[in-house]
């Protein structure tokens, strides 16, 4: 049964993700240095761990210093922490997630089955603190919540630009802010083979440019995620997107080697050979090894994008599809997927995979992974099998956090019967690195991710973009807390891609500029750098631009309640408009003149601040047409709105959002002439 969001005084609550049920009640607990936490019921290491976390960022919030939690003196607790079991050895998908926590002037109170639930409430109660002139404290609430999915992940590719094990701690700490709880890691693809293997070496010895994770430093991260009640789920992509494995194994090949690691994006052609013994008997090794490595019950063997062109041009395998009645290279791939699916039951783990893995021939114990939309999505579920949607959270697309927001797993209007949507796990938003490295991947994750985090656990019913927008912005600076660099690494890049001889002024205009602009995401980059490869530098301005400009956010939203409003020339709503574009088209034109003319790389600006100056001057002058009345002819307004068109690769792949309001205003001043 879907559950409906209990948010009292809804203004004041300022979690993300918005728990199933806050009310705000009378009264504050203040927190002093006299703060202090007590375990009651059960008590482990993990708990303790988090607790110490916790009370750390607080201290260094506030500045003060907190006594380390007890066990069993809750008496004089300033918290108490109730928990009845531990949970899971390891985090589970379905476990109990559930927590309650009440707030009084007199004590806080923290109740939950398991230690993940606990954590959870600690996160939130971590939100929760605020100051006044008073001094810190706690508004008094009542808060029960639970997750409305159970499978609420994040999917990292290493393999295109390698990820830091550092990185990845950064973005578990993210993740247990927002309650995400799967860590997704795509291990292997064309690009690089990112995982140690002690049964075949060659794999990543060949396969990595040396860039890989031993096994002890993979379950170093394993560890460290199960400490915040995140699963990791390992990918390992077959048949296709294999070049890394064939540099070390070329006879595995459906076309004869030798093979290199392949530098560019893109469907690439080599593919493993579906009719080769010796595959699955590697394939059986190293899943063993992958098996015992990775506690989780799920291993996702990948399974998309398979072009098939080395099995078109391979006669033998073309008879051997023949001679098996497969028909055709999707049957071929059925069978593969029979294949190996029986060596990941043979290690105890279910398979998992994207859309092209579903044949109606394998075992409804697979669970499938949509990136190809709703559709492929209800027909696992209506065949038996689990399925994720992934479909709609790209955060390497680059969409506004609002635009992610909308998208629904299960939404309302879903046509499943109540046990096919059952079988609906939740989703995973997923972040592709053909354009992000370790320095800008925090900046393409959050905080939109968080945004994708709410819808997984939220209530459905909770569904508003100004009050998301509202709270983004407060987990965007506990996102920060627990060290993410999405603000901090854009302004250290900015700073290097000026250059010295940039005044301080004249920076400070770059960086206003830039907060009006978004970073095209990867299909405008794809159009706009063809020539990338894996080793091209990704430290330019589009580098350092912001996936989503909250500027032309709120500007887009403040043309909007105009356009409904009187619209009088001397209205001060009015006259901000115009004081807001002149500003803009000032700033626009000083940069395209001035900086982009005269430093090097800022050239890379002038397209785009040539058409924000343009783009201002058509809203003043639709601003003006509108506020007087006066008309604008169709020949005018047609022009502008083609020009306002212009896609992001012609502005250095870089988008202009300002652009949108703009072409709403000229809309109006054609239509409210008729």
């Amino acid at each position: 049964m879907q559950v409906s969001s209990v948010v009292s005084n809804s203004s004041a609550c300022p979690l993300l993700p918005l728990p199933v049920e806050f009310v705000r009640t009378a009264g504050q607990l203040p927190v002093t240095t006299t703060f202090s936490v007590a375990v009651m019921g059960h008590d482990d290491a993990r708990l303790q761990g988090a607790l110490v976390r916790a009370l750390r960022r607080w201290e260094e919030r506030t500045g003060m210093v907190f006594a380390r939690p007890r066990t069993g003196v809750g008496g004089k607790a300033t918290l108490v922490v109730d928990c009845t079991g531990p949970g899971h050895a390891w985090p589970t998908v379905g476990e109990d997630e559930s927590y309650a926590l009440d707030v009084t002037p007199e004590r806080a109170t923290l109740r939950a089955a398991t230690v993940p639930g606990a954590m959870h409430g600690l996160e939130t109660l971590l939100q929760l603190l605020r100051a006044d002139a008073e001094g810190w404290h706690l508004p008094a609430v009542t808060i029960n919540d639970q997750p409305r999915f159970p499978w609420r992940g994040l999917m990292l590719d290493v393999c295109r630009h390698w990820v830091p094990l550092e990185t990845i701690k950064r973005q578990l700490d993210g993740m247990a802010v927002v309650k995400l709880n799967v860590l997704h890691l795509h291990l292997t693809d064309d690009q690089g083979f990112r995982i140690e293997s002690r049964t075949h070496p060659r794999l990543h010895e060949c396969g990595s440019d040396g860039l890989f994770y031993t096994q002890d430093q993979m379950r170093e991260l394993i560890a460290y995620a199960a400490a915040r009640g995140i699963r990791v789920v390992p990918e390992i992509d077959v048949p296709g997107h294999a070049t890394s494995w064939l540099v070390g194994y070329p006879e595995l090949a459906s076309q004869p080697g030798p093979y290199a690691i392949e530098r560019r994006w893109g469907i690439c052609d080599p593919t493993l050979d579906p009719t080769n013994e010796k595959v699955y008997t590697l394939i059986d090794a190293f899943f063993g090894e992958m098996a015992a490595l990775f506690p989780d019950a799920y291993l996702h063997i990948g399974g998309d994008e398979v072009n098939g062109k080395q099995w078109n041009a391979n006669p033998r395998l073309q008879e051997f599809i023949a001679a098996h009645g497969l028909k055709n290279n999707a049957g071929l791939q059925a069978y593969f997927n029979r294949r190996v699916q029986q060596l990941v039951a043979k290690h105890g783990k279910k398979m998992l995979g994207w859309d092209e893995i579903l044949h109606p021939d394998l075992p409804r114990e697979i669970c499938v992974q949509s990136w190809r939309g709703v559709d492929s999505m209800a027909t696992a579920v209506r065949l038996g099998c689990t399925a994720l949607l992934s479909c709609g959270y790209y955060l390497d697309h680059l969409q506004p956090a609002s635009w992610y927001y909308a998208n629904d797993p299960l939404p309302e209007k879903s046509t499943l019967t109540p046990e096919e949507a059952r079988r609906v796990l939740g989703g995973e938003a997923c972040m592709w690195s053909e354009w992000a490295t370790d320095e800008t991947l925090d900046s393409r994750i959050w905080p939109r991710a968080a945004a994708i985090a709410e819808r997984f656990w939220s209530p459905r019913s909770v569904t508003d973009p100004d009050d998301m927008y509202r709270r983004l912005a407060k987990a965007s600076r506990r996102l920060e807390e627990v060290g993410l660099r999405h603000v901090k690494n854009p302004a250290a890049m900015l700073r290097r891609f000026a250059g010295e001889a940039l005044l301080p002024p004249a920076f400070a205009r770059l960086s206003a500029f830039l907060e009006l602009v978004e970073a095209g995401g990867i299909y405008e980059r794809e159009q706009h750098t063809r020539t990338n490869t894996q080793s091209t530098p990704l430290t330019g301005l589009i580098d350092c631009a912001p996936a989503e400009s909250d500027i032309a956010r709120k500007f887009a939203a403040a043309v909007r309640a105009w356009l409904f409003s009187e619209r009088d020339p001397a209205a001060p709503a009015t006259l901000e408009l115009c004081a807001q574009l002149e500003a803009w088209r000032e700033l626009a034109q000083d940069v395209a003149d001035g900086l982009g003319a005269n430093f090097g790389r800022l050239r890379e600006a002038a397209p785009a601040a040539q058409a924000m100056a343009y783009a201002c001057t058509v809203g003043l002058e639709a601003v003006q047409a509108l506020a007087s009345r006066q008309p604008l002819a169709d020949d005018w307004v047609n022009a502008r709105l083609a020009h306002l068109s212009t896609p992001a690769q012609a502005h250095a792949g870089l988008r202009l959002p300002v652009a949108v309001p703009v072409g709403m205003l000229v809309a109006a001043a054609k239509s409210a002439r008729r």
